[in-house]
């Protein structure tokens, strides 16, 4: 381990980040020519949807790889993701606020680009912990300054107010968290989106709110149905200072095509900056502001037949002959039988609960075991052929490793049983 280690310039397994993770576990098979099981890297296990990859081909064959698309996106997408949002989500949005972006990790970018430039003197970004641990070199590539709160201890009857205090330093530029999280797979409800909602009018925070996992909470919601109740919860019902990252990567299997929108709240979109106008000489409205002088400069428009590759998945979606709901609940079963494996061989589960009550099973999960800290525990399982992620790397204040559900095969559930089993009779807990 230490030489592949060397190889792959990490210092220790335990510090390495998501991506390191999944270089070194490759290294290491590669070595050793015994096969990991990955459950590090959050990437698709199922092929890309076929809609979309024909609705690509039939883009390209009609030319559109030989025009720039324009900056704030193609209105065949900007109109496929208004109907996507009101089908699924239940509201209203105007195709104009609705912005295609090279995946949602440069829709991360953008949003915390600009959201940090509205106002001088307010750029400070509060982070919802544990967290996607990208958003954070982001932050530090734009020199950001960032503060991380762990969501398990805002729960409760005092959520507002000891999110208020969080933030007491009234220099917030805005809030970002995932819902489903990654990592823990908690959710918020509808109770605390209505609390961050009201702590953001109160300090003039934009509030990021990334849908990676777009109806993958599947604790028997019913999540889904095209123009039918119930809809996951959304900051976007409680304020119109929002931006929503809307991804093709896991509700697609699209990963690769690195494709997503921004959805900006109507009133975000039309606000005023003084700031954003004496910075880039444009008009200084947010979403003109966003599309034409900091997504243009950053990549000059997505891919056109990606666009139309999404927008035709979306368009399925809303029309019900596509259901990516039923294609993806396959990760929660992975989940639930990972799940039992390791609470069989002496781990628990750093997080359980959310305000929902129990977690549900999906594309992530996090465990720990007794005695071990977050780095320890992702060296001990790469010693098993299983490699995970630190939960030290996601903001998290307990200890564990990220689990994803994504890539385990079939005939790997076996594997890691046996794996597992000898991970606790060589710890003592069997």
């Amino acid at each position: 381990m230490a030489e592949a280690c060397r190889l792959n310039d990490i210092s220790r397994p335990g510090s390495a980040t998501i991506m390191e993770c999944s270089k070194l576990s490759a290294c290491l098979e590669k070595q050793t020519g015994i096969p990991f099981i990955h459950l590090e890297l959050g990437s698709p296990g199922f092929a890309p949807n076929r809609i979309g990859v024909e609705a690509e081909k039939a883009a390209l064959d009609a030319g559109v790889g030989s025009k720039y698309s324009p900056a704030d996106g193609l209105p065949v997408l900007k109109e496929a993701s208004s109907k996507f949002v009101k089908a699924f989500l239940g509201l209203d949005i105007d195709p104009a606020c609705h912005i295609p972006t090279t995946g949602s990790m440069l829709g991360a970018f953008s949003a915390l680009r600009i959201a940090s430039q509205c106002v001088p003197g307010r750029r400070k970004i509060l982070v919802l912990e544990p967290s996607f641990s990208a958003n954070k070199k982001q932050m530090a590539i734009l020199e950001i300054p960032w503060k991380g709160v762990e969501v398990a201890e805002l729960r409760g009857p005092h959520f507002r107010e000891r999110l208020r205090e969080a933030m007491s330093d009234d220099d917030y530029a805005a809030i970002i968290y995932s819902n489903p999280n990654n990592p823990s797979w908690m959710c918020l409800s509808e109770e605390e989106l209505q609390n961050i909602a009201a702590v953001s009018r109160e300090t003039g925070a934009i509030v990021i709110e990334d849908m990676a996992y777009f109806c993958m909470d599947m604790r028997g919601a019913g999540y889904g149905t095209p123009g039918r109740e119930p809809y996951p919860p959304t900051i976007a019902r409680y304020t119109g200072r929002f931006i929503l990252l809307i991804s093709a990567s896991k509700i697609f299997s699209y990963a690769g095509q690195r494709i997503a929108v921004l959805c900006v709240g109507p009133a975000l979109f039309n606000e005023h900056f003084d700031a954003l106008a004496r910075r880039y000489g444009d008009s200084g409205l947010f979403g003109h502001t966003l599309a034409g002088s900091i997504l243009d400069m950053i990549t000059s428009g997505c891919t056109a037949s990606t666009q139309w590759g999404l927008a035709a998945m979306m368009e399925k979606s809303c029309d019900g002959s596509l259901d990516f709901v039923k294609d993806i609940s396959e990760y929660g079963v992975r989940a639930a039988r990972m799940k039992t494996i390791f609470l069989q061989n002496g781990f628990s589960l750093s997080y359980e609960s959310d305000a929902r009550g129990k977690i549900g099973d999906g594309f992530f999960f996090t465990i720990s075991y007794p005695g071990m800290d977050s780095g320890t525990l992702v060296e001990e399982l790469l010693a098993y052929g299983v490699s995970t992620v630190s939960l030290d790397k996601m903001g998290s204040k307990r200890h564990g490793v990220r689990i994803c559900s994504s890539r385990i095969q079939e005939d790997q559930f076996a594997l890691l049983a046996q794996r597992m089993a000898d991970f606790a009779a060589d710890h003592g807990t069997r």
